[in-house]
Formats: C-alpha cells, structure tokens, sequence
C-alpha cells in the first residue's frame, strides 16, 4: 500500500527513526484541508506506543480536516545543515503515514495530556495534573496510529 522509499542506502534503521520521533519537539502534521487542498501545519507532539499524540483547539481547520479524512502524514526533521560548498543539505528526517482520529475517551486524552506534558516541562506531576483538570475541557486531543514510517539520512551521513 505505501512506496518503497527510492534511495534504499540513505533509509535510516527502525531504531534510529523511532529515536528521531521520540527525540524532536516538533514536525509538519499533513491532512487533506477544504477543498482537497493539502493542509500541512506545524506541531509539538509526542510518541508512544506506535502512536503520535497532539493537542489542539476544539474547533478550527484542523479539527475539521480530520473529521472529514482520517488519512494523514507527519514529518519530522533532525537535521538539516546545509553544506554550501557542496551544494547540499547533510539532513535526517522522519516520515510517518497513517490515520488520524479525535480522542473521545477522557482517560485516553488525560493519559496523552500527561505524556505531553512530561515531554515537554519533565516532572511537576502535580502542577501538571491541575492544569489538566483545569483545562480538559477545552482542549482536544488527537492520535495518529503509525500504519508505515521511514528514516532517511543524506548520503554522506550514512557512510
């Protein structure tokens, strides 16, 4: 169902791709917008389990696109320095399909809040979990499960 990636010899390793997933703090969540116009926006997330959490606004663009199609794709970059004298980029990057779904369930969406909030402000359960309760709900949570991702690094970097 998904394309082999052309370049097999810059495909990175599974555990590598997880670790750049794991390790970014952000990435391009791609979803098909109004009027089958692609829709790409910029996002914080996590993963876990095979799946990727994000949060967002009850309503807006977003919320709608994913309502309407629940085939997405996010990427993340790890690096990208660009080399002039080459005239190339020395690049790592991730790319995920999948499909995308609003949490309905409150013990899933405070299980990703939690995580989120544990990437991004480590410890502070406590001060965590009242911000949780206090906005919990006004905030929507979505996930996307991973049906097929691949790692890629420039060429240089693989050797």
């Amino acid at each position: 169902m998904f394309r082999d990636m052309r370049r097999k010899n810059q495909l990175l390793s599974a555990d590598e791709t997880i670790e750049i997933l794991k390790n970014g703090s952000s990435g391009v969540l791609a979803l098909l917008g109004d009027n089958g116009y692609p829709y790409s926006v910029p996002m914080s997330y996590v993963y876990s389990d095979g799946r990727i959490y994000f949060h967002s606004a009850k309503s807006g663009h977003k919320t709608d696109a994913v309502k309407n199609c629940d085939k997405a794709s996010f990427c993340v970059i790890a690096k990208d320095d660009v080399v002039p004298s080459e005239y190339t980029t020395y690049f790592k990057s991730v790319i995920a399909f999948g499909k995308i779904r609003i949490v309905n369930k409150k013990e899933e969406i405070i299980n990703a809040l939690h995580i989120l909030g544990e990437k991004y402000n480590p410890g502070h359960i406590n001060e965590r979990a009242a911000e949780i309760d206090k906005f919990i709900n006004n905030v929507c949570v979505l996930c996307f499960d991973i049906e097929h991702i691949t790692g890629k690094a420039a060429k240089e970097l693989m050797k």
